[in-house]
């Protein structure tokens, strides 16, 4: 990321830092966190059960319970409700129908990432204040949209948290998360990348948009525009609207890929650290792309605006690529087409070599390397 940008943000290249997130400061708690909870794990054996080493640092932490694996997640949507509240401020309409899918994207999408189906999700909703759950269209709305998702990820809307949190969470605001449990059954569809190797096929799945990543920088480019959240990205969409695409859900993809007889070896969920997450398997391997899929237009429009480069950019969001699956050579094309029958659409953009860790986006003449990316 670039950290030689000017503080003045009415100009010059605006990065994901400016607008008030340092994943330099971030990324160490992260990784602290990560050790002490590693320490707990001996805990599970008093259970009969143990955990899967290799599931720590990925999306998804993973139980041996015996017959299966037990994988669960917990992921916060972020910034992107404000965008929602200010939208419905200057257009009337309410958006948390396709918040609530956000929400749940960003459990289910990091779930299945170790070959878990999703099988409950639980809901975490905490208010400003009680009045939040006054509004009903917009309540109702969250409840909708939530149950909607369920469906189309075929889970059981276990229960949730509602609470009023005024003086922690702002007058007016809510901060939705979500957890998500799932089954790895059978065993083999463990994908926790022990199998990905030499020669793997890089399949990348489409993006709706900014999903749910990369809302700071998004908020904080309004500064630039004229008129704001309704400037338009193109004729007829807003860049209010255009944010506010529902982040696509993963889920019906990988679940009809296990019915086809493929498993992937190792998966990816490109939120945050944009392409940089395509380094996050801790082998030594070379991930050459040699198709880039094309840029979404709010993000081609952040771009722009923001005067990032396209290492910044690629460095911070998802730049048309939400998901990215490894699998054998010979099962990519097959893999293309059964994730186009679920209506996302899909690219083999790549492969995996064997060699230094290193990302290389050759179309766009951009390598990312071991440095760029440090998660355990």
């Amino acid at each position: 990321m670039s950290t030689h940008a000017p503080q003045d943000s009415s100009s010059g290249t605006l990065s994901y830092e400016q607008a008030g997130v340092n994943y330099d400061l971030i990324d160490p708690l992260k990784v602290s966190a990560q050790r002490a909870a590693a320490a707990t794990a001996g805990h599970l054996s008093a259970h009969g059960f143990t955990e899967v080493k290799a599931s720590r640092g990925e999306s998804a932490y993973v139980v041996d319970v015996g017959p299966f694996y037990i994988a669960s997640i917990v992921e916060c949507l972020g910034s992107k409700a404000l965008v929602a509240d200010e939208m419905a401020t200057l257009t009337g309409k309410s958006y948390y129908d396709g918040i609530a899918q956000d929400t749940i994207a960003m459990a289910v999408n990091d779930l299945i990432t170790v070959g878990a189906t999703p099988l409950v999700v639980q809901a975490y909703w905490a208010a400003g204040g009680s009045d939040w759950f006054g509004d009903a269209q917009r309540a109702q709305a969250l409840v909708a949209g939530w149950k909607k998702a369920c469906d189309t990820c075929q889970v059981a809307w276990g229960g949730g948290e509602t609470p009023a949190l005024a003086g922690i969470v702002e007058a007016g605001r809510i901060d939705l998360a979500a957890s998500c449990t799932g089954l790895i059954n059978p065993k083999e569809r463990l994908s926790v990348g022990d199998k990905l190797a030499d020669g793997d096929a890089i399949v990348l799945l489409a993006s709706s948009g900014i999903h749910a990543n990369g809302l700071s920088l998004a908020r904080k480019l309004i500064e630039r525009l004229p008129q704001g959240y309704l400037t338009e990205v193109q004729p007829g969409l807003t860049y209010g609207d255009a944010l506010l695409a529902p982040t696509t859900l993963y889920s019906p993809v990988t679940e009809a890929l296990y019915k086809a007889g493929i498993t992937p070896h190792y998966c990816a969920n490109i939120t945050g650290h944009g392409w940089r997450k395509l380094l996050r398997h801790p082998g030594k391997f070379t991930y050459r792309i040699h198709t880039v899929p094309p840029v979404t237009p709010v993000l081609k429009f952040i771009q722009q605006h923001a005067q990032q480069d396209d290492r910044e950019a690629y460095s911070t969001l998802n730049m048309g690529a939400g998901f990215a699956l490894f699998v054998k050579a010979d099962q990519a094309a097959k893999v293309v087409e059964i994730s186009k029958a679920c209506g996302i659409d899909a690219w083999v953009a790549g492969a995996v070599e064997a060699g230094e860790k290193q990302l290389l986006i050759e179309p766009l003449n951009i390598r990312f390397g071991d440095d760029d990316l440090q998660l355990r």
